[in-house]
């Protein structure tokens, strides 16, 4: 296998990883198992900072990231009104709080009912059941990319939903993620495993955040199955501050007439990557991957969004929308795979942009390989900006040039933020939504122009 960053950059983490597994000695042997083979895949990758040749990232510069140190501090404190405060929430949820990796008892809000499991991954390890060891790490541990390899060499703990076969859950579940504030750069490894049994159906929210003032590294991962004819909306929100780095890894996998829906929204961070992938591995699979980047500065947001069509009659649709000003980037790297026995599969593809600036930049690169011959498919992605005839319609309408741009930028961004339906979760993202329109509208130099 071919090394593609320094020595260094993976010397960076192996201290810290030595020290992991003194600590850890006494885990289950297969745990170890998982972490040994897990640093051994990093080991040889390494942090991708070589892009020439290199698909994955031929667009995303992680050199930032190796230039800094980061360290397996330990968990801070963090408290509810602060989460309250900073993060979409709703006292009826079902709440499981993991801080700097660590689940968190007191700030989590679990209620008891009957088919569902709301726990530790620390704690759903030590149990040992068939059930965990088949799922953990199968899913992100089957590839040999990076940043799951080295969130999983430091497996420990994070968030457990189990939902029994036939259950329906009415209210959201909300697994809130924090790196607490740190005088230390630390890097931090969020783990979620959630196992959606034949029949059941969920609301899972994801939220992602940071409210450190220092630069902060997390590499989260998160591993869904969904079992036949099971139903999984999910909503993933990513707040980090702009120095931090946030490289995220998403798997699914759908078995038949399974219907998993995900809306993603994404602000912050010095470099943030949403990687997300979903296999459609049983007939009628229905796969919706939907998001809205926001990027301001010298940000860079990083959605590398992909489906597998395994089976027949799946049916994807990836949409995602970018609002970009100052000098940031967003790079949307979108994949759809219909596989040679996936006949009778639809699958579409769009990615839409509004550089607000001359100095945004966006890379999109849409693409479908396909390797059955009775399907539908499309792609497409458009990068613009906000004419003068667009921007002359409402100011010739009593609408004033600043209220008139933030009302254009509002609704390029409206038809996304509709989708997060739980109340609280839309008010939370509109909120954001509205407070960063000015932001973005105070580095644009393009509405308006011809």
């Amino acid at each position: 296998m071919t090394l593609v960053t320094s020595p260094d950059a993976v010397d960076k983490f192996s201290s810290a990883y030595e020290k992991f597994t003194v600590e850890k000695a006494t885990s289950p042997n297969w745990v170890k198992k998982l972490r040994e083979q897990a640093w051994s895949t990093f080991s040889e990758i390494g942090i991708p900072t070589k892009r020439r040749g290199n698909e994955l990232w031929k667009y995303t510069n992680l050199q930032p990231l190796t230039a800094l140190d980061f360290y397996a501090g330990h968990s801070g404190s963090v408290t509810t009104a602060r989460i309250k405060n900073s993060a979409p929430w709703d006292d009826d949820w079902h709440t499981l709080v993991v801080v700097d990796g660590k689940f968190s008892s007191e700030l989590s809000r679990i209620n008891d009912i009957d088919g569902l499991q709301l726990i530790s991954l620390n704690e759903a390890i030590e149990t040992e059941t068939d059930d965990l060891k088949s799922l953990l790490a199968t899913l992100a541990g089957k590839e040999e990319y990076a940043f799951s390899a080295l969130n999983t060499a430091f497996l420990d703990d994070g968030a457990y939903v189990s939902v029994a076969e036939g259950v329906k859950i009415e209210q959201p579940i909300h697994v809130v993620h924090v790196t607490s504030e740190s005088v230390e750069s630390r890097a931090v490894y969020p783990r979620l495993l959630v196992d959606a049994r034949a029949g059941s159906s969920i609301v899972l929210i994801e939220t992602h955040l940071n409210i450190a003032t220092t630069s902060q590294f997390s590499a989260p991962v998160v591993e869904i199955f969904q079992g036949e004819s099971s139903s999984l909306r999910h909503y993933r929100v990513q707040m980090e501050n702009e120095i931090s780095f946030h490289l995220g890894t998403t798997r699914v996998s759908q078995q038949s007439d399974t219907d998993f829906t995900s809306t993603s929204f994404a602000v912050g961070a010095q470099i943030a990557r949403n990687d997300i992938h979903s296999l459609l591995d049983a007939p009628g699979a229905s796969c919706t991957l939907h998001g809205l980047y926001m990027t301001n500065g010298v940000q860079h947001q990083d959605q590398e969004i992909s489906t597998t069509h395994a089976k027949p009659g799946g049916t994807s649709d990836q949409f995602y929308k970018g609002i970009l000003s100052g000098k940031s980037q967003a790079v949307f790297s979108g994949k759809v795979i219909v596989m040679r026995d996936a006949q009778k599969s639809d699958a579409s593809q769009k990615d839409l942009n509004l550089l607000l600036s001359r100095g945004a930049e966006v890379d999109a690169k849409p693409s479908l390989e396909i390797y059955a011959d009775d399907i539908t498919a499309s792609h497409g992605a458009t990068a613009g900006h906000v004419d003068r005839d667009t921007l002359f319609y409402l100011q010739s309408r009593g609408v004033d040039e600043e209220s008139a741009k933030a009302i254009l930028v509002r609704g390029f961004a409206e038809e996304m933020l509709n989708e997060f339906e739980p109340t609280a979760l839309y008010d939370f993202v509109e909120r954001v939504t509205d407070e960063r329109i000015p932001v973005l509208l105070s580095e644009s130099d393009t509405i308006g122009t011809a």
